[in-house]
């Protein structure tokens, strides 16, 4: 029996400036503070949940993955599914899972990408009801990891970890959305020679919250390095920044979704350009080149 995802639960990044980030993600991009950790990491939300972004000191990229499973049961499935396969699942200690505002959650290290993943059930609700500034962000939406061991990160996510392919640009990168959660991708796996974070994604509720993003990163000298444009993959209208560590961070409106029962097949694009941007604008080459990925 295979266990089942709610969905993405949150990202922890790694910033070189915590205060200088902190100013980007609210002041910039539209994410409500809500606390620091013990070892004085920063929360922010973009939803009901305590949070959906941690940052966290080091060199810039990512830290973890965090996701949400559907029921504990889920979460000792999985757990049974790794260490069977001889994974090393690395409980987290109450005081650490009570300070992220988690029931309880476990961690272990994708041997193909160097992700650290983390996995809980429930965390708590925020104190406040979320009330969008900038943008009317919906959620987190997703990461994408760049790897040279693509083929084995790919069958390993979909044999192991449960995760459907949605979409596929051949030899380049897949979009895999982890089941039963119906959003299109809530991962991306690129085809690289190095390992890395390539970006992180939030969704907005609105095509105008793109359209207002632009001109308020423009004033600010926030470089934006692909957009707008439109993924023929998932539908998405899309626009890649920079924050200030350089770290690719990605708002997107739409996205396809998926049923649990009777899915389409997943289709292979073309590895061409347009395969990324209906539009077929430019992208700066600075995009997704920041992003170390942090060993467990």
């Amino acid at each position: 029996m295979q266990h089942r995802y709610a969905g993405l639960g949150y990202i922890a990044m790694n910033v070189s400036d915590l205060d200088r980030s902190a100013a980007f993600y609210e002041k910039l991009w539209g994410l409500q503070p809500n606390g620091r950790s013990r070892d004085g990491s920063l929360f922010f939300r973009c939803g009901p949940d305590h949070h959906d972004l941690m940052l966290c000191s080091g060199e810039p990229g990512l830290k973890r993955i965090a996701w949400q499973m559907e029921s504990g049961r889920d979460l000792n499935l999985l757990a049974e599914r790794l260490r069977g396969l001889g994974h090393a699942v690395v409980p987290v200690d109450s005081a650490e899972a009570a300070d992220l505002r988690l029931d309880r959650a476990m961690r272990f290290s994708d041997p193909y990408t160097g992700a650290t993943h983390e996995y809980f059930v429930t965390m708590e609700r925020a104190a406040e009801d979320w009330s969008p500034t900038l943008a009317s962000i919906q959620r987190i939406g997703h990461v994408v990891l760049s790897t040279p061991r693509y083929e084995e990160a790919l069958a390993f996510y979909r044999d192991v970890l449960n995760f459907r392919t949605s979409d596929v640009i051949d030899g380049r990168v897949s979009f895999l959305r982890c089941f039963p959660n119906p959003l299109h991708h809530s991962i991306g796996l690129g085809n690289s020679s190095r390992r890395a974070l390539h970006h992180v994604n939030f969704m907005v509720e609105e095509i105008d919250d793109i359209g207002r993003a632009i001109w308020r990163f423009n004033k600010n000298d926030v470089p934006i390095v692909r957009g707008p444009g439109r993924h023929p993959p998932s539908g998405s209208v899309f626009l890649y920044v920079l924050d200030p560590d350089g770290i690719t961070v990605e708002y997107s409106y739409g996205m396809e979704e998926f049923p649990e029962v009777g899915a389409r097949e997943h289709r292979v694009l073309p590895p061409v350009p347009e395969s990324i941007d209906y539009w077929d604008g430019p992208t700066d080459p600075r995009l997704g080149k920041v992003g170390t990925i942090e060993p467990l």
